[in-house]
């Protein structure tokens, strides 16, 4: 697997966590000689955005996303939110997001969770950047105001249900409005029979893969932090579940990332 000739691109890792930022060259390194060959970091404040532009300036094949997460909305969401906007306005950023709805946790109320989601919708249609969404117990919400947006607003914006752990009905909603759906390692783990079998179903012009690093390592590295060069494993495990060459999946789920955020 490690000298095949493809390469993969990790749609959705938190590289400047503090955790990982304290040694991302080697974490860079380490994802080079495993086929990565980009990775889109999502920022979740102005901290973590201002380590990502500057990470992006010395390794241009790193790209930024940035939003407040829906657990951290009511607590950060109104004092950030026009300085994301500002950077995505001026191009620095390749997407919108984290953004969404999280009903399990609930670290933030349902009405402000609402109301950001909206908010970025909004500002991810004015400067045509596609959307990362986090969407936990909440997709009946997530999709009335997903598409009471793009209604009123008379267009939408793609975007991508990241980390995708939903059932298969709401995985049919995702494919439906033509979106991406993201997996992480937690296809890989055992008990992740429903989620395997929506790996099977989705169709490759749909499909995007994830570490979601700092979290969530594939079954291989279980209880370890999780990191890009591990993306490797959840593509294998995702071909040898659709019948597929490492290869083809790789090819696809790169095209798929570059479209979707416009990579060079």
């Amino acid at each position: 697997m490690t000298g095949a000739a493809f390469s993969l691109i990790d749609s959705h890792a938190h590289l400047t966590h503090t955790g990982v930022f304290e040694h991302v060259e080697d974490v860079l390194d380490r994802a080079k000689q495993a086929h990565v060959q980009s990775i889109v970091n999502i920022c979740t404040d102005l901290v973590t955005l201002e380590r990502g532009l500057a990470l992006s300036k010395r390794y241009p094949w790193i790209y930024q996303a940035a939003s407040t997460t829906p657990h951290d909305v009511e607590k950060e969401g109104e004092s950030v939110f026009d300085a994301i906007a500002a950077y995505a306005r001026s191009g620095q950023l390749k997407a919108i997001g984290e953004t969404g709805l999280d009903y399990y946790y609930e670290h933030s109320s349902r009405p402000i969770q609402q109301d950001f989601l909206r908010r970025y919708l909004r500002l991810a249609l004015e400067c045509r950047l596609p959307v990362v969404i986090h969407c936990r117990e909440a997709f009946a919400d997530f999709f009335e105001i997903l598409d009471a947006e793009y209604q009123m607003n008379q267009r939408h914006a793609p975007g991508v249900l990241h980390c995708f752990t939903g059932t298969i009905a709401e995985a049919e909603e995702v494919l439906k409005r033509g979106w991406m759906l993201s997996l992480s390692g937690i296809v890989t783990f055992k008990k992740s029979i429903e989620l395997q079998q929506i790996a099977k179903e989705v169709p490759l012009s749909q499909l995007l893969i994830e570490t979601d690093t700092p979290y969530l390592a594939p079954q291989k590295y279980r209880g370890k932090p999780n990191e890009p060069a591990f993306l490797i494993e959840t593509a294998a495990f995702i071909a040898s579940l659709k019948g597929l060459s490492i290869e083809e999946v790789a090819q696809a789920t790169t095209q798929n990332a570059r479209l979707l955020f416009q990579l060079p």
